[in-house]
């Protein structure tokens, strides 16, 4: 874990700072090259021409910088405002609006918004460890968020469609005392929730959720499945009960309400990965704000978003 690096340190106010830091981060055991991931043959560049910060690689003929082959590439945005907006995101709880942010980094809204963006791609967890294991309890649940839609009914006219129906869906795995996976989904059954289950937690695992009737058969494959009777007011019954997938939950949605008010439905993933990441790496966990900052920073690379792909079609 690095020394905590407080807000009115230079990093987050000077460029050069900023660019050392983040060469320490993505490059702790010295300069590599994005394109051969060679490290050898690799020396700075010198002189006033190409600026601070220039290595060459004699492996593949090539130059670079830090940026390279991270969402910071072609960024004309400068690093000590990136590191400085990836400390704001990665502190806040509920989360920091592109308005706010724009508005703190005296940059564009354009650039902020496609800032959190990117800062959110950093953060996504590549799903490599799964969850759970041997002893330990994973919580699954599922909520719906989205405002009721108007739907046009015969002989009525325009209708608010109220309920779960119309609203976006959300599966999330909470490992109790550990991380968090969340998924946009399309439906909510028996199939869908059997793939979230098995590609994301080990079966030797403690799975508990309520008496919902998807989880049954799936939960059958793990070493236990317990349930809690919502309908009939039980939410705890000794060590089972789904109250942290809840907890986890309702910060979300405090975020989603209070912060971004609003999401479009292409969005959604990607705000799910940014609340995972904030849960996954908390104080109850040993990490703090510098610490969390630095592995959402540590993301970034080999990551790259761009505003329109090619052919011009907007990116997702």
């Amino acid at each position: 874990m690095q020394t905590p690096i407080e807000l009115s340190h230079p990093v987050y106010h000077g460029e050069d700072a900023a660019r050392r830091h983040l060469e320490s981060i993505q490059w702790p055991d010295g300069p590599v090259c994005p394109f051969c991931s060679g490290s050898e043959k690799v020396k700075a560049l010198g002189g006033e021409s190409m600026g601070a910060g220039w290595y060459h690689c004699g492996a593949c003929r090539k130059k670079f910088t830090v940026r390279v082959g991270s969402i910071f590439e072609r960024s004309h945005i400068p690093l000590h405002k990136w590191m400085l907006g990836f400390r704001l995101f990665a502190s806040s709880k509920k989360g920091f609006s592109a308005h706010q942010l724009h508005r703190t980094l005296n940059i564009t809204y354009k650039s902020a918004w496609f800032m959190e963006h990117r800062i959110r791609e950093a953060m996504t967890d590549d799903g490599d460890e799964p969850l759970g294991g041997k002893g330990k309890i994973v919580e699954a649940d599922e909520t719906f968020i989205g405002p009721a839609q108007d739907v046009f009914v015969n002989g009525r006219g325009w209708q608010k469609m109220r309920g779960t129906t119309t609203k976006r869906k959300v599966i999330s795995l909470v490992e109790r005392g550990g991380r968090a996976r969340s998924f946009k989904v399309e439906q909510i059954d028996a199939k869908t929730v059997r793939k979230v289950l098995f590609e994301n937690i080990v079966q030797p695992t403690r799975l508990m959720t309520d008496e919902a009737h998807h989880y049954r058969i799936p939960g059958r494959s793990f070493g236990s499945h317990e349930r809690v009777n919502h309908s009939q007011q039980e939410y705890a019954r000794g060590d089972v009960t789904t109250n942290t997938v809840e907890g986890f939950f309702s910060i979300f949605k405090r975020g989603m309400i209070g912060i971004y008010q609003h999401c479009s439905e292409q969005h959604l993933q990607r705000y799910l990965s940014e609340f995972d990441f904030r849960y996954s790496h908390r104080v109850a966990l040993g990490v703090d704000d510098a610490e969390r900052t630095t592995r959402a920073i540590r993301g970034a690379k080999g990551k790259r978003l761009m505003y329109r792909l090619p052919g011009g079609l907007k990116a997702a």
